[in-house]
């Protein structure tokens, strides 16, 4: 492929690669601890949260939360949580997961983000309890006036921010307007520790419950005064303490060598973000020159952080001309996330009520995406740009 959708697995790869074999060389333990810790740190500065939370993956980070939230009592069993209903598998199976109902809020068709009126709208044929948006493809609805619109309703908003890391809007990162926010460093993403994700918040009851909830239900991450109060009520000894469980639970643990990767990859993130963008104003350029595109508006975010290049074609079949020519210049291609997720075969395996969504429905047929990354070379752009054409 001439334009994979991601060229190395790192960046920088061959010095990254050095010093992992040889932290791997010289590392006591690999299971999670210090580094882990150290990079939980960095990406709490860097993100401006009071507390971020490595997981073994983005989506596990998701059914965490819907877990912790549930084991907290803000949500339960029959709980209406909306979410975007152009997104990831893995931002909606963890709600029926929790035994929670889903229910899909639209787009905009101007920017490829729930925006406030979307919810709005959705909110006049139904009640939730909580909304988890996605900000897709490094793009976000106007989270500020969703955070205010859920406050308001007294509606649980949360932000699946795995691929927006790094935007900015209302003067804040994407991923700081919700009680919690998610994301992922697999591979593709805009940071890869091959797999991975992070959980970031500023509610402290919530990050202790995550902490339980990613590590078998136990205390042991916990500090020694929160110990204490878990085990008090249960009156637990030091001896049972280690194999005392407190709450519903999975194993997310990261390990230690994804620990070492996080920090390695941070020292490149800005630069990484800046390239990125880059690239995606020579993409942007050719699109509105092209009046067999449509232009996703970004007018209202300070800053997007570009994923990948949204293609959005203004038929089905200019979506056939434009997949035509990007295979023939050997550019890899992805569908806009999965579509219109109420078209997966799992949704409708669990999901009986399903709703219209036009504009969802639109990037489902006339779009799809390709990479942006930092490694891309102007010829590597040119060929895109090309591809944009009329």
């Amino acid at each position: 492929m001439r334009v994979p959708l991601m060229r190395y697995a790192f960046l920088n790869e061959v010095e990254t690669k050095e010093k992992l074999a040889d932290f791997i060389r010289g590392a006591k333990m690999f299971s999670m601890g210090e580094e882990c810790a150290k990079f939980e740190r960095k990406f709490a500065a860097w993100q401006g949260c009071k507390h971020a939370l490595l997981f073994n993956s983005g989506g596990s980070a998701n059914l965490a939360l819907l877990q912790s939230l549930k084991s907290l009592g803000r949500l339960k069993e029959g709980d209406k949580v909306g979410f975007s209903s152009l997104t990831w598998s893995t931002n909606v199976m963890p709600i029926i997961q929790m035994g929670m109902i889903p229910v899909p809020v639209d787009v905009d068709r101007k920017t490829a983000n729930v925006m406030s009126w979307n919810l709005e709208e959705r909110l006049k044929e139904t009640s939730l309890q909580a909304f988890f948006a996605t900000n897709v493809l490094g793009y976000a609805g106007d989270l500020a006036a969703i955070r205010d619109l859920c406050a308001r309703r007294g509606i649980i908003f949360m932000e699946d921010n795995c691929e927006g890391l790094g935007g900015r809007i209302a003067g804040d990162r994407f991923g700081n307007f919700g009680v919690g926010s998610t994301f992922s460093f697999f591979v593709a993403h805009h940071m890869s520790t091959i797999e991975g994700g992070m959980f970031c918040t500023n509610d402290d009851e919530l990050c202790r419950m995550m902490k339980i909830t990613r590590a078998n239900g136990w205390d042991r991450n916990l500090s020694a005064e929160e110990q204490a109060k878990m085990r008090e009520p249960y009156h637990i000894n030091p001896f049972f303490a280690k194999y005392s469980f407190y709450n519903l639970a999975f194993n997310f643990r990261p390990t230690e060598i994804t620990g070492f990767l996080g920090q390695e990859q941070m020292q490149y993130l800005d630069a990484n973000i800046q390239k990125r963008l880059a690239n995606h104003a020579q993409f942007d350029a050719a699109i509105r020159s092209n009046d067999e595109l449509v232009h996703i508006e970004h007018d209202h975010i300070d800053s997007i952080s570009p994923f990948g290049l949204i293609v959005l074609c203004r038929t089905p079949q200019l979506r056939e001309k434009y997949l035509q020519r990007f295979a023939e210049a050997e550019i890899e291609v992805r569908p806009v996330i999965a579509g219109n997720m109420q078209n997966q075969p799992f949704y409708r395996n669990y999901v009986k009520q399903l709703y219209e969504l036009p504009n969802t429905d639109f990037y489902n047929d006339c779009g799809f995406y390709c990479g942006n990354f930092p490694e891309m070379t102007q010829e590597d752009v040119d060929a895109i740009c090309t591809c944009l054409k009329k």
